[in-house]
């Protein structure tokens, strides 16, 4: 009796110390990370082009926002300002200081019948070297000076 006690409880402890459970080899999930690998670099070169052009989308916006403030400067005081703090403008933290901002904007030149606003990439989104730069004029023509 004893003896049949000791197998039973034997053969127990065996089922559950060593469960079979259904699952991959590490060997199964390194080919797929692998795979996963390949296809996200066959896909980056495609894909760089899109994200600079969405990136520049900040860009595009800022400039439209400082074209409306600089005419309601001139629509004010008969000139329009160099100076962004005057029309109300604030400038985003920069990426490079923390912030979530990707450009720099500054007046090139502004008088009593034009100006022209600058918005500088400070990053360079494809990495080649030129940083991506827009500009817009009084008469709201955007233009893209530097393609990234």
């Amino acid at each position: 009796m004893k003896l049949c006690i000791t197998r039973i409880f034997r053969r127990e402890v065996q089922r559950i110390a060593s469960p079979k459970l259904k699952a991959f080899t590490l060997t199964e999930l390194l080919v797929v990370l692998v795979i996963i690998g390949i296809l996200v670099l066959m896909a980056l070169p495609v894909l760089m082009p899109l994200i600079s052009r969405t990136r520049s989308v900040e860009a595009k916006q800022g400039l439209k926002h400082i074209y409306t403030l600089e005419k309601t400067h001139f629509y004010e005081f008969s000139k329009f300002s160099n100076d962004l703090d005057k029309i109300g403008f604030e400038q985003e933290k920069l990426v490079s200081e923390g912030g979530k901002s990707n450009y720099t904007f500054e007046v090139v030149t502004a008088d009593t019948k034009t100006f022209v606003v600058r918005a500088t990439a400070v990053v360079d989104f494809d990495g080649d070297g030129e940083f991506n730069v827009w500009e817009i004029d009084e008469n709201s023509n955007l233009n893209e000076v530097v393609k990234d």
